[in-house]
């Protein structure tokens, strides 16, 4: 089964109703039970292709002008990729919170009128010079993390930072320095970090982007952009998780539900959950949570202290995927000596 979604045009929401523009919805779902479905659109595509490389698009862009307002719906002009590039048409794209934290920003990394989203998967619809990575009509996610494959840190096997093209607050394309995004009025639309997803063409650098199999489901595939990603590998490649070990993870969301899940299929043994949202203990059981610390309901311990009792001693490995400093002291003090 194979979910595409498309974009519609929203209603513009009333000054009085911004506190609900983040919840607007501005896409059009559409559910096909046959893979040749997707097949004849990967074959739509190829053919637009040839009509549209080298020339700029005319599409529909969620475009975002001022800090904490809602996104509004607008024809926008995409610039055919330069030499390194490839413009993507995107089938599907999901929210992240990081997008929501950019778009409340109102002073420097962030930048307006901007084209958010990072979570994304596409089809490729042309290719700059010098481009043979990917080809017109492979199945691809927009990742903002680079990987040119030639630095010391790419080829390394303990980074996978970038150093041709670190990673960096930035509106514009990371070799050029200037954007692909212009509204109908000539006006620069700014990138958000190297990929712009709420676009139904964007253009990335071709080190920022993976090839996928086309099987892999577009509801499921977007997700790999950033947050299951980031999950899973931390438990999986970073930390390397040991069978029978006990992982405790701070923040059940769905970066810390990734984490859960690396664990899980590393073998932990046990594997516990830290939240304020005693809810998420249910859900955390599908993806391996084997406990459940409600961080809101320890008395006078300390979220730590309560884990160092119920494991013996402390987790083997501690996850903090909320991004609070004050979780980060916890989850240190709760990692076992040695």
């Amino acid at each position: 089964m194979f979910l595409i979604i498309r974009k519609r045009e929203p209603l513009r929401q009333s000054p009085s109703r911004k506190s609900k523009s983040t919840s607007q919805t501005i896409y059009q779902i559409s559910i096909y039970s046959s893979r040749a479905v997707l097949n004849r659109l990967l074959t739509m595509e190829e053919k637009s292709s040839s009509k549209t490389q080298g020339k700029a698009i005319r599409c529909k862009a969620a475009v975002c002008r001022k800090p904490g307002e809602a996104l509004v719906i607008e024809e926008i002009m995409v610039a055919p990729p330069m030499p390194g590039e490839v413009r993507v048409r995107i089938i599907c794209t999901s929210l992240c919170h990081s997008d929501i934290t950019f778009w409340k920003m109102k002073d420097p990394p962030a930048i307006f009128p901007t084209i958010f989203g990072h979570e994304a998967v596409g089809v490729v619809e042309s290719v700059g010079e010098d481009v043979d990575e990917v080809s017109e009509g492979d199945v691809v996610i927009p990742t903002f993390m680079s990987v040119c494959g030639e630095c010391a840190d790419c080829i390394s096997k303990k980074s996978n930072l970038c150093s041709k093209y670190p990673f960096k607050i930035c509106p514009w394309m990371p070799r050029y320095e200037t954007s692909r995004f212009t509204d109908l009025k000539g006006q620069v639309l700014y990138h958000f970090i190297f990929v712009s997803s709420f676009s139904e063409y964007t253009v990335v650098d071709v080190c920022n982007v993976t090839k996928i199999d086309p099987a892999v489901p577009p509801n499921r595939a977007c997700l790999l952009s950033c947050g299951i990603s980031t999950g899973f590998g931390a438990a999986w490649k970073t930390a390397e998780v040991e069978k029978g070990s006990t992982v405790a993870i701070f923040g059940l969301g769905s970066i810390g539900l990734a984490v859960a899940e690396g664990a899980r299929l590393c073998g932990a043994a046990r594997i516990i959950g830290v939240d304020i949202n005693p809810n998420k203990f249910e859900f955390g059981k599908k993806f391996g949570v084997t406990d459940f610390v409600n961080a809101a309901n320890c008395g006078s311990k300390s979220v730590s202290q309560v884990i160092n009792e119920m494991s013996g001693g402390g987790a083997d490995y501690c996850f903090e995927c909320v991004g609070l400093a004050s979780l980060v002291h916890e989850a240190y003090a709760c990692c076992r000596l040695g």
